[in-house]
């Protein structure tokens, strides 16, 4: 049996049942009031899913409080493009979703901004550990709004700040510039002091080694992509952040194609979920996605906060 053949991607009450599973694994919490009483009144005859406050006498349902909230389409059909989201390695455009889903090409639009909102970590805790090793390095990505092209560089276009730990996770960031005081707060408050950093020949880096417990670098100006340390085997080279936006480029430029500024931080919390929670850390999609459902819970967003259809 197909995982698309799941009764909750396919009626609005199944729907419900399956995320109130998810978020209400002990039963219904008021979202206004946060009560947990079991005798919330059953209203789910009314209207699917409907429940009313013991406490509070407020209604609600387990959308309110999520990304979710005030959302008219049918959940049934948000639960598939979440699947589609997280199922789809490069991505997947609000145009497909729209024919796929058969909703408006605007309802599609701003349906996949609020999943990458509920995909967006938040996570403060640095990265790495003792003996852990954490590439860093940045790309760039569209142009920036009311910049014109510039006759030399990348002062034009939007950077984008990559870590990533080999065999772990990557956690990215939209900066304004790849100057050292854009980017060295952001590696230092970001990876643990007892890494080893990896990076490329750029001047930016050249006193990691004051913070971390060792820095290496590998100089592209001169034709140099990796070699292997000697005493310890390992290699030296930032191959792993360069394969991460080998996908995240693809994605950008053969998917979606063009992202305004404003809106950039959530294409790459999109990618970074599905870096972080890949097949080869054993996530699977069906599992990738109901990590992104869980993600729903406690952020709101308004068309009028996205505003831009880009």
């Amino acid at each position: 049996m197909s995982v698309l053949s799941k009764p909750y991607f396919h009626d609005d009450a199944a729907a419900f049942e399956h995320l109130e599973s998810v978020l209400w694994s002990n039963g219904p919490v008021c979202p206004h009031c946060g009560s947990v009483s079991g005798k919330h009144y059953d209203l789910r005859k009314t209207r699917v899913g409907l429940r009313k406050c013991s406490d509070c006498r407020k209604q609600f349902t387990v959308k309110v409080g999520t990304v979710f909230e005030s959302a008219h389409i049918p959940l049934n059909k948000m639960l598939q493009a979440i699947y589609l989201m997280s199922a789809s390695k490069k991505g997947v455009s609000a145009h497909q979703v729209h024919r796929t889903l058969e909703i408006t090409y605007k309802s599609a639009w701003f349906l996949c901004h609020r999943i990458r909102e509920a995909m967006r970590d938040g996570s403060l805790a640095p990265m790495g550990g003792a003996g852990s090793i954490v590439e860093v390095d940045e790309t760039f990505i569209g142009r920036k709004e009311g910049v014109e092209k510039a006759k030399a560089g990348y002062g034009h276009k939007n950077a984008v700040l990559s870590l990533v730990e080999r065999g772990g996770s990557v956690r990215s960031f939209h900066v304004d510039s790849v100057r050292k005081d854009d980017v060295l707060p952001i590696v230092r408050a970001n990876i643990v002091r007892e890494a080893r950093v990896m990076t490329d020949e750029a001047v930016q880096y050249a006193k990691l080694g004051d913070d971390f417990a060792q820095h290496d670098a590998v100089d592209h100006g001169r034709g140099e992509y990796g070699y292997t340390e000697r005493k310890t085997g390992v290699k030296i080279n930032t191959n792993t952040v360069e394969g991460y936006y080998s996908i995240f480029k693809r994605g950008m430029k053969g998917v979606y194609q063009h992202c305004a500024e404003k809106h950039l931080h959530r294409y790459v919390a999109e990618f970074d979920f599905r870096y972080n929670s890949r097949s080869a850390l054993g996530v699977e999609d069906q599992e990738r996605a109901s990590k992104a459902l869980a993600g729903i819970h406690g952020k709101r967003l308004t068309y009028r906060g996205t505003d831009s259809r880009a």
